[in-house]
């Protein structure tokens, strides 16, 4: 290896969004973390909605949306319209 042109590898502190922190290596000195063992549905077991930019409350505005357009427009009955012939065409 060629010295002086790799990161300096140190300690690094992670801190989760529940507050969770914990040391590791890393050529950063800090990171920030959504989430973490202590907080994650498939290390806790427990059901947690995972938000990852709105898109929930964007799915839910887009249901509700559709819900009500469906609310407010009545069944039509389907008309039953028979197609007139076409001329016949002389050549």
């Amino acid at each position: 290896m060629k010295t002086g042109i790799h990161p300096d590898y140190t300690t690094c502190t992670v801190t989760c969004s529940c507050g969770n922190t914990f040391e590791t290596r890393s050529t950063v000195t800090e990171l920030h973390a959504e989430l973490c063992s202590a907080c994650h549905p498939f290390y806790t077991g427990k059901q947690k909605l995972v938000d990852t930019g709105g898109r929930v409350e964007r799915f839910e505005r887009r249901y509700a949306k559709a819900e009500k357009k469906a609310e407010k427009k009545p069944a039509e009955p389907a008309a039953a319209t028979v197609a007139e012939p076409s001329p016949p065409t002389t050549e």
